[in-house]
């Protein structure tokens, strides 16, 4: 029995660095080819020539049109959607092993509803007086759910079913309060634009949005990464974790902050964008195994390589008309979720 087990830890170990790698290579011509689908004509040779000429401080070989469109408007918005997709990713795969939960995502501590109420105060109501952005709001709204979630879970035990209850209480607290905002203070233009970002958009996509998004991702996948071990031992329960030396509770307060706040900046830049989250997680595994030392880079090269090409379907699938990307993730999200709950149900 030791060594078939022996064996596959050795091809789980060896197969998941080359998914990795592949998905890598995926990820870069995923981003170029991304970028040339649109109505202006253009090559992954332009989309080169171009970020080669920027990077190199040269004039790209191109028209100032063509190089306007793919080095300010589409490379940003289709790296936003890579960051985004490895972010929400990576941060579903963590609170599921955390929580020793399959079906939990992250917005189940209530950073999208925080945001969502942040982004309605500072658009509709004009919280901030004009120097609050739409992006700084929701990412203010987003840090206050989540530190309501910390207090509630704190006075009520600060078990992982509390942290739980805590944020299902507080995203039903906020949506409701985005709900009587948007239906009282706002009229019908405005709420269209506030339903837009509220069902997830990457249209305002910048380099700003990117820079911060990257650094964040990248500070949250270390941390993570250095986590790895230790989220394996959650695997077997907070107890056994403890047994082996594990810090439960200062494990799970690190953790837990560290994706809400990753979380409230993707969706602070792009909206609640669904089931990125939920349903990446599980693929990822399928490739990697459940080893977070694997599974981590894994779920991230996935989660980007999949909402890239969920952003493009989204741009494009009613041209010139835009389709908020979080409607395309959930259209795609639906049937795996229901094969999640499926296989859920079945391994009990």
């Amino acid at each position: 029995m030791t060594a078939p087990a022996s064996g596959g830890t050795v091809r789980a170990g060896v197969t998941a660095p080359l998914w990795t790698v592949a998905g890598l290579a995926v990820l870069a011509l995923s981003v170029a080819v991304a970028i040339t689908i649109g109505p202006a004509d253009i090559g992954v040779g332009d989309v080169w020539s171009v970020v080669a000429a920027h990077l190199g401080g040269e004039t790209p070989e191109v028209s100032p049109i063509r190089d306007g469109i793919v080095w300010d408007l589409r490379l940003p918005r289709t790296l936003l959607a890579a960051v985004c997709g490895a972010g929400l990713a990576v941060c579903g795969a963590v609170m599921q092993s955390l929580l020793r939960n399959p079906l939990a995502d992250p917005f189940v501590l209530g950073v999208s509803s925080g945001a969502s109420t942040g982004a309605v105060a500072v658009v509709v109501l004009g919280v901030g007086g004009g120097v609050l952005s739409v992006t700084g709001g929701a990412f203010i709204g987003a840090v206050c759910s989540f530190a309501l979630v910390l207090l509630l879970s704190h006075t009520l035990g600060g078990s992982t079913d509390r942290v739980v209850l805590s944020g299902v209480a507080a995203m039903q607290l906020f949506s409701a309060l985005t709900s009587f905002v948007v239906m009282t203070a706002a009229d019908a233009e405005t709420t269209r634009g506030v339903l837009f970002w509220l069902l997830g958009s990457l249209g305002g996509a910048d380099w700003a949005d990117v820079a911060v998004c990257g650094a964040v991702l990248a500070v949250s996948l270390l941390i993570c990464g250095g986590y790895a071990r230790t989220l394996d031992a959650f695997a077997f329960g907070e107890e056994a974790a403890a047994s082996l030396g594990v810090a439960v509770a200062r494990t799970r307060l690190v953790l837990l902050c560290v994706t809400a706040l990753l979380t409230a900046a993707l969706v602070s830049a792009a909206g609640a964008i669904g089931f990125v989250g939920l349903v990446l997680p599980h693929a990822a595994r399928a490739l990697a195994g459940p080893g977070h030392a694997r599974l981590l880079p894994v779920t991230a090269v996935t989660g980007a390589v999949f909402l890239v090409w969920a952003d493009t379907l989204a741009r494009t699938v009613l041209d010139p008309q835009e389709v908020p990307v979080g409607v395309v993730t959930s259209l795609i999200g639906v049937p795996a979720f229901v094969l999640v709950l499926y296989r859920t149900r079945s391994s009990r």
